[in-house]
C-alpha cells in the first residue's frame, strides 16, 4: 500500500493482492466460517488502511483538548465496541482528541441492572479501565431515568405497580451498589436525567407516579452517600426553553437547600434552526448564576429535516421512513457541510463566550457512523452530525470549531 499526496489530494494505491475479489475469492464475498488466514490477513490490513488514512488527516492539526484545554473538557460518549478496543480507529480518535468520556450505554440501567439479583458489570469496567488507563475524566450516565429502566423496577411480583417504599428501597440498593463499586473512579454522575417537560411540569414518568416528587432529591441524597467526592448532575434535553429552565432552576434550588448538586447538563441534541442562540445564552446565563457547573452534554447537530414534534430527543418517538426525511442517503454535499461548520462556529463561539461557567462539552458519539441520530426519530436513515465523518475524517465543522478557539489566541 502506498500513501501519497496529489494536487493536495490525498491518494491511495491498494496492492493487488488485497482487492477484494482476493481477500474474499467466492464472488467478492468473505467465506462462511472462521479460521481463514486471507480474511485475517484482509480483514487486518483494512484496520490498518483506516489508520493510517485517520493519521494521514491528522496530520498538522491540533487536538480538540489541546486548543480548548484552558476552557472546558472536550467529551465523548462512547459505544461499547469503542471501550473494549474492538473500533481502533475510533480508539484513537478519543486518545487523539478527547479528555472526557461518558458511556453512552453501558450504565443504563436495563444494561447493569437487568434483573432484581442480577447486575452485569463488565462493560462498565472496561469502560472504566479504558478511561483511567489514558487518564481521562469520566461521567456515569446514567441512575435515574424513566426509558431503559426494566419493568420489574416498577412492578411487584404481579406486574401490578409497586409502593412508594419498595420503588425507594430498589432506587437506594441500584444506586449503592452502582456508584460505590466505582467510588473514587467515576468523576461525575447524571444522576437524574429528563425529569422536566419542555412546559415546566414534571415528566409523569412511573418515578414521580410511584414515589412522588421528592424521587428527584432522593436520588441525589443516596448518590452523594454513596460517593461524597463524585460530582452530581442533572441532565436534560431542550435545556433552553423558558418553561424548561424556570423549572430545572427552582429544582436546583431545592436540591441546594436541601443537600448538593454539583452541575447542569444541557443536552445540546440541536439542529440547523434550533435553539436560537440568544435563548441558549439566556439558559446558561441562568444555570451559572445558581452556582452550579453548567455543562454541554450529548452535543450533536442534525441537519436532517425533523417533524416539529421532534425537536429535542424523547426517544419514543418514531415516524415511518420517506424519501424527503433522508435526502443524504450518500454523502453530505459540499454547500451542507458548510451550513453544519457554521452552525458549530456559532455554538462553539457561544461556549467559549461563558467559558469561565461552562466546564464541559461532550459530543454523543465520535463520529458520524455510531450516531444515534441515523436511527432517530427515523429508523434507518443516514445523519451527518458530528466533527469526524464514517471514516474518522474531520469534516469542515471541525475545521471551524478550531477556529474558534484560535479567536482570541
Amino acid at each position: 500500500m502506498k500513501i501519497y499526496r496529489k494536487a493536495g489530494r490525498l491518494l491511495v494505491v491498494i496492492p493487488e493482492r488485497f482487492s477484494r475479489a482476493s481477500i474474499f475469492p467466492e464472488n467478492g464475498f468473505p467465506p462462511k466460517g472462521r479460521g481463514n488466514d486471507t480474511v485475517k490477513k484482509g480483514m487486518a490490513f483494512l484496520v490498518g488502511l483506516t489508520l493510517a488514512l485517520s493519521a494521514m488527516a491528522f496530520a498538522g492539526r491540533p487536538a480538540l483538548k489541546k486548543v480548548f484545554e484552558k476552557d472546558f473538557l472536550i467529551g465523548a460518549a462512547l459505544n461499547h465496541d469503542q471501550i473494549s478496543g474492538k473500533e481502533p480507529a475510533a480508539v484513537a480518535l478519543v486518545e487523539g482528541h478527547f479528555n472526557s468520556i461518558t458511556p453512552e450505554n453501558v450504565l443504563k440501567w436495563e444494561a447493569v441492572h437487568p434483573e432484581p439479583h442480577e447486575y452485569n458489570f463488565e462493560p462498565a469496567d472496561e469502560f472504566v479501565t479504558f478511561g483511567e488507563q489514558r487518564g481521562m475524566f469520566m461521567i456515569g450516565h446514567v441512575l435515574v431515568w424513566q426509558q431503559q429502566t426494566p419493568n420489574w423496577v416498577f412492578e411487584d411480583g404481579n406486574g401490578k405497580p409497586t409502593d412508594r417504599e419498595t420503588l425507594l428501597q430498589r432506587m437506594r440498593d441500584h444506586i449503592f451498589t452502582v456508584v460505590g463499586r466505582y467510588q473514587g473512579r467515576i468523576h461525575g454522575w447524571d444522576v437524574i436525567n429528563e425529569a422536566v417537560e419542555d412546559d415546566g411540569s414534571l415528566r409523569q414518568s412511573k418515578w414521580l407516579q410511584i414515589i412522588g416528587s421528592d424521587y428527584i432529591q432522593k436520588a441525589f441524597e443516596y448518590a452523594r452517600e454513596a460517593d461524597p467526592d463524585a460530582e452530581l448532575y442533572y441532565n436534560d434535553y431542550n435545556m433552553w426553553k423558558a418553561g424548561k429552565v424556570a423549572r430545572v432552576a427552582q429544582l436546583v434550588r431545592d436540591l441546594q437547600s436541601k443537600g448538593r448538586v454539583d452541575g447542569v447538563g444541557m443536552q445540546g441534541h440541536w439542529g440547523l434552526d434550533y435553539p436560537p442562540i440568544d435563548e441558549a445564552d439566556a439558559a446558561i446565563k441562568a444555570f451559572a448564576q445558581l452556582g452550579v457547573k453548567v455543562m454541554i452534554t450529548e452535543m450533536d447537530v442534525d441537519v436532517l429535516p425533523l417533524p416539529p414534534e421532534s425537536q429535542g430527543a424523547d426517544i419514543t418517538l418514531n415516524f415511518d421512513m420517506h424519501k424527503q426525511l433522508n435526502p443524504y442517503p450518500d454523502a453530505l454535499p459540499d454547500s451542507m457541510q458548510q451550513v453544519l461548520a457554521n452552525r458549530y462556529a456559532e455554538f462553539f463561539a457561544l461556549f467559549h463566550k461563558h467559558r469561565d461557567h461552562i466546564s464541559r462539552v461532550t459530543f454523543w458519539g465520535v463520529h458520524d457512523g455510531q450516531s444515534w441520530k441515523n436511527n432517530w426519530p427515523v429508523r434507518g436513515r443516514t445523519s451527518y452530525p458530528l466533527l469526524f465523518d464514517r471514516q474518522y475524517r474531520p469534516k469542515p465543522a471541525f475545521e471551524a470549531v478550531i477556529r474558534v478557539a484560535g479567536e482570541d489566541k
